[in-house]
């Protein structure tokens, strides 16, 4: 699949997502913030930060934005919506929600890689209404809710 893609000006110079590796689900988003700052994210803090990036989903698909498992793991650094859905008539520039969940502050560099950015399909659906909750059969789960299914 081919999705065009627009570097603002303030994104230019950085390298576009890639796959990491050749197997890789997802494509590395990087920080594009100005040349030679640093953005500090103190614990419990939540920034937007932007990758000075406008793409055209395809029609059928959503892009997912989701956390990079170093990030999250070494720092406490997550995506604070994940998966942060990118719709397919979206065109405007993709920013990253980020929250430090970590105990330190983090320091974020222009072309720090922030988050990773997946391609999926996206079904449409119309709502079908039913004239009772019988109606939408039975299954062995039932109405079960939050640990219903144990451990």
């Amino acid at each position: 699949m081919r999705i065009p893609v627009h570097q603002l000006p303030h994104g230019l110079g950085l390298d576009l997502p890639a796959a990491a590796t050749p197997h890789a689900a997802g494509m590395d988003l990087r920080a594009a913030i100005p040349e030679g700052h640093t953005w500090t994210l103190a614990p419990g803090q939540r920034r937007l930060v932007p990758t000075g990036l406008v793409m055209a989903i395809p029609p059928g698909f959503e892009g997912q934005v989701r956390p990079r498992s170093g990030l999250a793991l070494r720092h406490g650094l997550t995506v604070l919506n994940a998966p942060g859905t990118i719709d397919a008539d979206y065109r405007g520039e993709v920013q990253v929600l980020l929250i430090n969940h970590g105990e330190t502050p983090f320091e974020l560099q222009r072309g720090e890689r922030i988050a990773q950015l997946l391609v999926a399909p996206a079904a449409s659906w119309t709502w079908v209404p039913e004239p009772s909750v019988e109606a939408l059969g039975d299954t062995e789960r039932g109405g079960g809710g939050y640990g219903s299914t144990g451990r």
